[in-house]
């Protein structure tokens, strides 16, 4: 009777961890190279005086998806159409603006970090080929296959491989954690919510955050919840999925690479402004000793591959939705759209600059245009006409203090941006948030009013 009520248990257990899934997802995007890059670059330049960012993000990153997640199990569709019906095509097409130029973004700095990888590895290994050394082939080899497995479903493949480098590296990482000689009370002055004096700190901070709090994680959400066909009642595997996803598993995930790049990198007096794959593969040093750089090489390309095959789908998923076509490659338009973005991706390869400050740069810029998103969610949440189930208080106020912090780290990124606004680059930067904030504090208003015109 024992081992039968034993084998009942675990059989309940093993079919809970089944189900587990959608937020996991989103946990594996978030983990990517760009995080990965900013939680070492963000070590490497102020030792431990953003860990508060880094907790914050772990936090905060639980929040958003729990919020994104209610929207979709409460609404059973996808975010695009719900904003479409409920708040007009002008709102939704806004959404889906921001969320494309986010993704287009990080799709060609990916790119650009898979096909710089790629030929840095080849090069390594001397293979007397000189075009397999050069990034740019790489990127249109990576682009032609991007293109051809998710058309035809068979990328499934590179990103189960690309998936165990990574869980590989980030073992390293944790190896390294119990290695390495971290101060707790240095590492304890770094709770201290403050952004370091010096070239890139806000741009770092904001990096960080956007690792965990971005618009393509928090848009996809509710198509994840779809996919797996959840609703309301599975509200419970649903909060423990994205507890175990970001809380736990990203949350150690970042703070394992920060503390040991804080701990490690710094003594090493490298220049932040130039610290490229090598220098930061230092890292894994203690754990890995003269194989650290190869190590850190593939779990960097593995983070980045796995990441670039998720990231292509956010562009032509959000544009179906909002044009009414199917979610599939069975539709002839939506595997167009996939099609022609995997191959747009190829002009990462020709992107000019170090993608190591570039991977930081993208998160920060994708942050920008996050809140205009949270505050979407927010205002569908408390609409009784959208949501059987408004929010409690508890979850607007956690909501409220989402917005707060990643409105207050995008705009110090901006106000750096302003003091170079004749570089074109900056010069979007800066009109694209100037954008983004209208449509937010607009939004916001007209949630506020409809809120308490209902009261």
């Amino acid at each position: 009777m024992e081992t039968e009520t034993k084998s009942v248990g675990l059989g309940r257990i093993d079919a809970f961890a089944r189900r587990l899934g959608p937020a996991w997802l989103a946990g594996a995007i978030a983990a990517g190279p760009a995080t990965m890059v900013s939680l070492l670059v963000a070590g490497a330049s102020f030792g431990y005086a953003l860990l508060w960012v880094v907790v914050l993000s772990a936090v905060l990153g639980t929040v958003a998806q729990y919020l994104a997640m209610r929207l979709g199990l409460l609404t059973e569709a996808g975010i695009v159409a719900v904003v479409d019906e409920h708040l007009g095509s002008g709102w939704a097409w806004v959404l889906v603006i921001d969320a494309v130029l986010a993704a287009g973004l990080a799709q060609l700095v990916i790119m650009k970090t898979v096909a710089d990888v790629s030929a840095t590895i080849v090069a390594g290994a001397d293979v007397g080929i000189a075009v397999l050394a050069d990034p740019r082939f790489w990127g249109v080899l990576w682009a032609l296959a991007l293109a051809l497995g998710l058309a035809g479903g068979g990328y499934r493949l590179a990103e189960i491989g690309a998936k165990l480098l990574v869980s590989l590296v980030v073992l390293a990482f944790v190896g390294s954690a119990i290695i390495v000689p971290i101060e707790p009370g240095a590492a304890a002055t770094g709770l201290d919510p403050e952004i370091p004096a010096g070239v890139g700190g806000a741009v770092v901070a904001a990096g960080v955050l956007g690792g965990a709090v971005h618009i393509t994680l928090v848009t996809m959400q509710s198509y994840t919840m779809r996919a797996r066909g959840w609703t309301e009642r599975d509200l419970g595997i649903a909060t423990f999925d994205v507890v175990s996803s970001m809380l736990v598993a990203f949350g150690l995930f970042s703070l394992a690479i920060f503390l040991v790049a804080a701990s490690v990198l710094p003594e090493a007096g490298l220049d932040p402004e130039s610290i490229d794959q090598v220098q930061a593969a230092r890292a894994l040093g203690p754990v890995a000793g003269d194989h650290a750089t190869w190590l850190f090489l593939l779990g960097l390309w593995g983070a980045a591959v796995s990441t670039l095959g998720g990231n292509t789908i956010v562009p032509p998923y959000l544009l179906a939705d909002k044009l009414d076509w199917e979610q599939s490659v069975e539709d002839p338009r939506y595997r167009t759209a996939l099609v022609a973005v995997a191959l747009a991706s190829a002009g990462g390869a020709f992107l000019e600059g170090a993608f190591f400050q570039l991977l930081v740069l993208v998160l920060a810029f994708g942050l920008v245009g996050t809140p205009f998103a949270l505050v979407v969610i927010l205002v569908l949440l408390n609409d009784p006409d959208v949501v059987p189930e408004t929010n409690s208080t508890a979850a607007n106020l956690g909501g409220l203090v989402l917005v707060a912090v990643a409105t207050v780290l995008a705009a110090e990124f901006v106000r750096g941006e302003l003091d170079t606004i004749a570089d074109p680059t900056s010069a979007f930067v800066v009109a694209f948030a100037a954008a983004t904030a209208l449509a937010t504090v607009a939004l916001a208003g007209r949630g506020v009013r409809d809120r308490f015109g209902r009261t």
